[in-house]
Formats: structure tokens, sequence, C-alpha cells
């Protein structure tokens, strides 16, 4: 994918993919290519973070195997020769009231992504206003 976003003529040999010169667009407007994200835990998706990738989406971790797995990626990421502050660390869900994300962004959390339903503005816009609110809260540190 990085060979397709970021070359006019994108060709590619690896171990699992090979594909003949290709032509696509339009290209992303993030340079050199958008962030790669990978949603995981254990030992081998930390592993691909560092290796490949420029953030990390754990996936049902709880606040203390959270400390404990962004504190493993960051030993890794120095293992590899790779600066821990490179990559991003995002949490989805879960509760977004401002000591919530405070204790995330301590953790060393550097994301937060909430979910929206799929409902009309009534509805969507008061819930992106409260978020808006504590969003604020938690950058007055």
């Amino acid at each position: 994918m990085k060979a397709i976003w970021s070359e006019n003529e994108a060709h590619f040999a690896g171990k699992h993919v090979e594909f003949e010169p290709i032509w696509v667009w339009p290209k992303p407007v993030q340079r050199p290519h958008p962030p790669i994200v990978l949603g995981g835990h254990g030992p081998k998706a930390i592993a691909r973070v560092a290796d490949y990738c420029d953030g990390w989406l754990p996936i049902g971790m709880r606040a203390g195997d959270l400390r404990a797995g962004i504190a493993e990626l960051h030993r890794v990421a120095r293992e590899k020769g790779r600066n821990p502050a490179s990559l991003s660390v995002s949490v989805y869900g879960g509760r977004s009231d401002a000591d919530t994300l405070r204790a995330l962004r301590d953790a060393g959390v550097t994301r937060g992504i909430f979910a929206l339903p799929s409902e009309g503005a009534d509805t969507v816009l008061p819930k992106l206003d409260r978020w808006a609110g504590v969003v604020r809260q938690v950058a007055e540190w």
C-alpha cells in the first residue's frame, strides 16, 4: 500500500505479495502516505507495529494491560531502532469523560476515537458538542 499510495507507477515484490507496475489515482493527500495503524495486541502485533506501522490500536485491553502494552511497544521500538515517540497509540470507544481521557493520556495514549451513532444531526451534534467540551477540559492540563 505504501508503494501504491506514494509512487506514480507502483510495483512490489515481497514475501507474501507481488504485483507488476500499476497506476492508481487519486493519491492520498497525506505525505508520504496515510498513517498505517495496526489493531491487535500481543507480542506479534507489537513487533509488527514497531516494524511497519505509524501507530497502534490495542483491542480489548484494560487500563493496566494498556500501560504494560505501551511500555512493551516502546521497548520493542527502541530495540528495532525506532523512536517510540514516532508511534501513536489510539483507543476506540469506551467511556468518554474527562477523568478517563486524562488517565488514557497519562498512560501514553495519543488519540481517542469516539463512536457516533448513525443518526440525524439532532442526535449526533449534541454528542459532538459534549465531546468537544470534554476534550477542552483534558487539553487544559
